[in-house]
């Protein structure tokens, strides 16, 4: 019976597994697939369209320096021609500046090409003609002035303090003079007025007949100066095909502040005298960069391009900038995607209705199956699907399923009483193994504690004879020495304290033998530990042994690691091998005990080799050694120390392993894993 309902639960979940995989089937394109495709076309698309918007805006930029190229270009052209002029050229050669003819043709080509001021000075310094009154002797150590003067036209734009301006015109100064306005984004500030100028200057060489030379210099003040900035934005934006609503606009900045702009504000009034944000100008000003991107212009968001104004110094002292309006843009992409939004929506609401419908027609049999489980799981084998509409394939499975039922309702009878005949037999061997387990538990421990009663009496004998006659000799002997001296015993007391001192040391090594002579009251934990500290605690438990013989014993000691088998443990293996190693050298010889890192695989360990000069193994021996009751000393050993070394090492996860040659000696290899 249980068999039976398994298998229905596994049918009833294949079921329900193809439901939802044929519902998956109708949806996923739909609700999915379809949903991911557009978005991701709709990223594209928007990256695309920004990338298209920053392309366009960098256009406008470069067109607007073209221009203004083209005008610093334009205005040095003016004067060359001024000065190559013939009139300029008789009124010079007829020395006409001393009697005011220059000052007035001056006057005319300031107002001919929109020049501000417009001067001739000399090498020397001094204001050879002008058409305005100085004021006061202008600056002249112009990079613009000093080109000219050495005869090579120049044209830059120049940033000219209030008293330079004031220097040239007592009218420049008010014109130049700005109010700045607080604006959102930008920089923290404590200045109020702008009163610096923005300087188109340009200058040529004019040779005087006297021999000096001399320079023709006009400039132009930007500040204010919406002509300028307007016929830049006409050349970029006029007939640009921005969207309605949208707007380009074009500023100059000297330093962060807007000193001539068409970017408006409330009322249609200009912004001159708002500041650029703070990010635009980090980016622009302090780092020299060209921004592309979207920024905040005053009151809105614009797609903007700015790019550093450099003077004749060569130092960045304002910026360009071109941009337009970004929300029309905006409203722009939101309504496209609105759009697609809807006309998805719209797909949806049309076809995945019809696609449930279709699915309806495959689960409707489904669901009929579903309900015959349910009742056989319930306990009503009677339960079938009965006939179902359609000759597709679910309508086979239904026919399939129902001679499935009437198979497993036949067979039922016979499973339980196979079931009850196998538990029956489970029981008796699980009974008899049982039973085996625990003989075989309880022999084991039998031989464990045979083999150690056997190596722990050997050991005691020599402890008993070796080590504690002689203590309880010296130890009586020591104290009658110090009575019969009396007093005079202070002067062995170093004597006396050496004494003392290795008689501690037996003591101690007493102590190591009844840790190993009594391993149940040290067992039940694991410490890591040096392995060269167990091979030197162990020595002394078999030193009785050595004292017998003419054995040497070497130790090499190069592992770094620590290992965390039970210490009594790997001392009643380490005995073991040590016995073995002594009694096959009864003649004598060296007995080399080595410990050294080693990795097997992926897994770090340490290495302990016991090595003797005995006369070795062969090959068949070397194969049995490690087999129960296997030995080769006759009646001085069991058989079994070795197989129970092998099963305490790999109870830790370790191994031993032996290389031996007639002859050569022997030497047995013991691998732990080690401790991180």
């Amino acid at each position: 019976m249980r068999k039976l309902a398994t298998l229905i639960s596994a049918f009833a979940l294949d079921r329900a597994s193809v439901r939802y995989r044929l519902l998956a089937m109708a949806l996923l394109p739909m609700l999915v697939i379809l949903p991911l495709l557009l978005g991701i076309s709709i990223y594209r698309w928007n990256t695309k369209f920004d990338a298209a918007l920053r392309s366009k805006v960098h256009d406008d930029l470069t067109i607007a320096r073209q221009y203004l190229a083209r005008i610093l270009e334009s205005t040095e052209g003016d004067l060359t021609s001024s000065v190559n002029s013939a009139r300029f050229q008789s009124i010079v050669q007829a020395q006409g500046y001393e009697h005011g003819a220059l000052s007035v043709y001056l006057k005319d080509i300031a107002q001919a090409h929109g020049f501000d001021f417009l001067y001739v000075v000399a090498d020397d310094g001094a204001i050879v003609a002008s058409e305005v009154q100085m004021v006061s002797t202008p600056r002249r150590n112009w990079p613009v002035v000093s080109a000219a003067l050495e005869g090579r036209a120049r044209t830059a734009i120049d940033v000219f303090e209030p008293a330079e301006l004031a220097a040239i015109s007592a009218e420049l100064p008010k014109r130049a003079q700005i109010d700045i306005i607080a604006t959102p984004g930008s920089a923290p500030t404590t200045r109020r007025q702008e009163g610096r100028g923005l300087v188109l200057q340009s200058a040529t060489p004019v040779q005087l007949p006297n021999g000096h030379n001399a320079a023709l210099v006009g400039g132009m003040l930007l500040n204010q100066n919406l002509a300028f900035v307007d016929t830049i934005n006409d050349l970029i934006f006029n007939g640009a095909g921005l969207p309605e609503g949208s707007r380009g606009t074009v500023t100059l900045f000297l330093d962060d502040v807007r000193v001539s702009t068409n970017v408006r504000m409330f009322e249609g009034q200009r912004a001159i005298g708002t500041r650029v944000s703070a990010d635009v100008r980090n980016a622009v000003l302090d780092r020299g960069q060209t921004w592309l991107d979207s920024a905040f212009v005053v009151d809105d968001w614009y797609i903007s391009a700015y790019e550093p104004l450099r003077d004749s110094y060569d130092r960045r002292i304002g910026m360009l900038y071109a941009g337009y309006l970004q929300k029309p843009f905006t409203e722009a992409k939101r309504d496209t995607l609105l759009q697609i939004a809807l006309a998805f929506l719209v797909a949806v609401a049309a076809t995945v209705p019809l696609f449930l419908r279709w699915a309806a027609g495959i689960f409707r049999p489904l669901e009929r199956m579903t309900s015959t489980i349910a009742k056989v799981e319930s306990g009503e084998l009677d339960a079938r699907t009965g006939p179902v509409n359609g000759r597709d394939e679910i309508g086979q499975v239904a026919v399939h399923l129902d001679r499935l039922l009437d198979q497993l309702h036949e067979r039922d009878a016979q499973l339980r009483y196979w079931n009850e005949e196998l538990n029956q037999r489970v029981d008796e061997r699980t009974g008899k193994l049982v039973q085996a387990n625990e003989r075989l538990e309880a022999t084991t421990k039998q031989l464990i504690m045979s083999e150690k009663l056997a190596s722990i009496g050997e050991i005691t004998a020599g402890v008993a004879h070796e080590i504690n006659n002689p203590i309880a000799v010296m130890q009586g002997n020591l104290e009658i020495i110090k009575e019969m001296m009396g007093s005079g015993a202070d002067e062995a007391k170093t004597e006396f304290r050496l004494i003392e001192e290795q008689l501690h040391r037996v003591s101690e090594i007493v102590t190591r033998l009844l840790q190993f002579a009594k391993p149940q009251e040290y067992v039940g934990f694991a410490d890591q530990y040096d392995a060269a500290a167990v091979v030197t605690d162990t020595l002394p438990l078999v030193q009785h042994l050595l004292n017998k013989t003419t054995i040497s014993v070497e130790t090499e000691y190069h592992a770094s690691r620590a290992i965390s088998m039970n210490r009594t443990e790997l001392q009643q293996v380490l005995v073991n091998l040590l016995v073995n190693a002594i009694h096959a050298m009864s003649g004598g010889g060296r007995l080399t005990l080595q410990t050294f890192d080693r990795d097997e695989g992926r897994r770090r360990g340490v290495v302990i080799d016991v090595t003797d000069t005995g006369g070795g193994m062969t090959p068949d021996v070397m194969q049995r050694i490690f087999d129960p009751f296997f030995t080769t000393k006759r009646r001085e050993g069991t058989g079994l120390g070795l197989s129970i070394s092998q099963m305490l090492v790999t109870r830790q996860g370790g191994k031993i392993s032996v290389e031996s040659e007639p002859g050569r000696g022997t030497t047995f290899t013991i691998w732990l894993p080690a401790e991180d």
